[in-house]
């Protein structure tokens, strides 16, 4: 896990310091948009939709988007998106998995397609690499001022989390999907805001990579998440911080 929480330090980061937070907010109004047209615009009884106003509060999404993205789902003329997944190899025998959401499928497969193929990577069939990767809850959120970390262990351990990563003050738990549902209930009681909370596809193995062939597999996986049909973008790279330097 030490890994995926490294890469989400990563992201972190660069949602504040880059020009991307148009980006994340896009990407988060879909899913709200998403939750809504499948579930209704109740978040008491849209587990899905109370989920995307979560994550949206975590990244400081403003109010009016939330409001307006809802009233647009609720619409009868609402835009219908497909869920569809990708995967394939990135230079050096990386493998990715791509998660998108979108309103024209013939666009985003030429899309997706293209980009591969510009970096030299090659797009596989689906379900070719979905072994390579656990499908888990994550969790990530602030540490709370003068809570014992070991309450809090016992807490969420009883809940159902498998692991619990520290970064600073700033937490990453995971647990099997089945256990989700009720992590969240969990964390939700005891009063902790969440920055982020989801399903991610989080890799069993991983593969070394030097800081040039890492500089060469970015270029892909950054130019896939600008795409507006991309949520997630997920990776077996192993992370260390020789290459976590050699982004700065």
């Amino acid at each position: 896990m030490s890994g995926h929480s490294k890469w989400s330090k990563i992201k972190r980061k660069k949602g504040v310091t880059d020009s991307k937070r148009s980006k994340v907010f896009s990407k988060l109004i879909k899913e709200i948009q998403v939750a809504v047209k499948l579930g209704g615009p109740d978040p008491d009884s849209n587990p899905r939709l109370r989920l995307a106003l979560q994550n949206g509060k975590g990244e400081n999404l403003p109010r009016e988007n939330v409001d307006r993205a809802i009233k647009k789902a609720s619409g009868t003329d609402a835009t219908d998106f497909a869920e569809i997944t990708y995967e394939g190899y990135a230079a050096h025998g990386i493998a990715l998995f791509v998660e998108c959401t979108t309103d024209n499928t013939n666009r985003t497969v030429a899309n997706i397609r293209s980009y591969f193929n510009k970096f030299n990577g090659s797009l596989g069939k689906t379900g070719s690499l979905e072994f390579m990767f656990d499908h888990l809850g994550v969790f990530t959120f602030n540490l709370p001022p003068k809570m014992n970390t070991d309450d809090l262990e016992l807490e969420l351990i009883d809940a159902g989390a498998d692991n619990i990563d520290y970064d600073e003050d700033f937490v990453t738990v995971t647990c099997a999907r089945e256990h989700f549902g009720n992590l969240q209930k969990k964390i939700e009681s005891m009063k902790i805001e969440v920055k982020n909370a989801g399903l991610q596809r989080i890799p069993n193995t991983t593969k070394k990579l030097t800081p040039v062939e890492f500089q060469s597999v970015m270029k892909l996986i950054d130019i896939i998440e600008d795409d507006d049909d991309v949520q997630n973008v997920y990776h077996n790279i192993e992370l260390t911080d020789e290459l976590l330097q050699s982004l700065s």
